[in-house]
């Protein structure tokens, strides 16, 4: 039993640490706002895969694989999410400047929205919930040890992201090398949904 705990943990640090769509937003607001500012945004990522964990711990998981309409459903909306976030951060430029003036940071609501509609936050409380049920006989254990192990991961890792984020700023001199790295990010956010319909 306590290898497959230490297991699920390594699990959670090696799916919440790969690069993906949090991963690139924590890490663009860690550009943009800094890591103060952006906490709400980790903490609702935190909380979208801790919830996630949890419902797919706690049965959610049987619905969505019976349902491969549901399934493409999630995969459709989760991509368009994507796609608004990646355009919203790669056309950004210098923090002050465009024509709204300074942007306000992604809320916490936004990283909780993030996870539940990104099928790579599905895969992973999907595949924690399936790899790691013989942790204990009840759904409701389940639920609870996954959402705090997975939550606790995510945290962390969204804060060494941003914090990444931060630093890159520091190198940040001109408008057009502000542009360059909001477009990169961007970039790098909509690529993150090929691995989704490459499944």
């Amino acid at each position: 039993m306590p290898e497959t705990f230490v297991s699920l943990i390594v699990f959670a640090l090696v799916t919440t640490m790969t690069p993906g769509g949090a991963t690139t937003l924590a890490t663009a607001s860690g550009v943009r706002f800094g890591l103060r500012r952006s906490l709400p945004l980790l903490a609702g990522i935190a909380a979208g895969l801790a919830s996630l964990a949890a419902a797919a711990g706690g049965g959610l998981a049987v619905l969505l694989l019976a349902k491969p309409a549901l399934h493409l459903a999630l995969k459709i909306a989760g991509s368009a999410y994507l796609l608004w976030l990646a355009w919203k951060i790669g056309a950004g430029g210098a923090p002050g400047t465009g024509p709204g003036g300074a942007a306000l940071p992604t809320g916490f609501w936004t990283g909780v929205l993030l996870l539940w509609l990104n099928p790579k936050g599905w895969a992973t409380a999907l595949g924690a919930a399936a790899s790691f049920a013989a942790l204990t006989a009840s759904p409701l254990h389940l639920a609870l040890l996954l959402a705090a192990v997975l939550g606790l991961s995510a945290i962390a890792s969204m804060v060494l992201w941003c914090v990444g984020g931060l630093l890159l700023v520091r190198l940040l001199r001109t408008d057009r090398q502000w542009r360059a790295v909001n477009a990169a990010l961007g970039l790098l956010l909509a690529a993150s949904i090929l691995p989704i319909w490459l499944e």
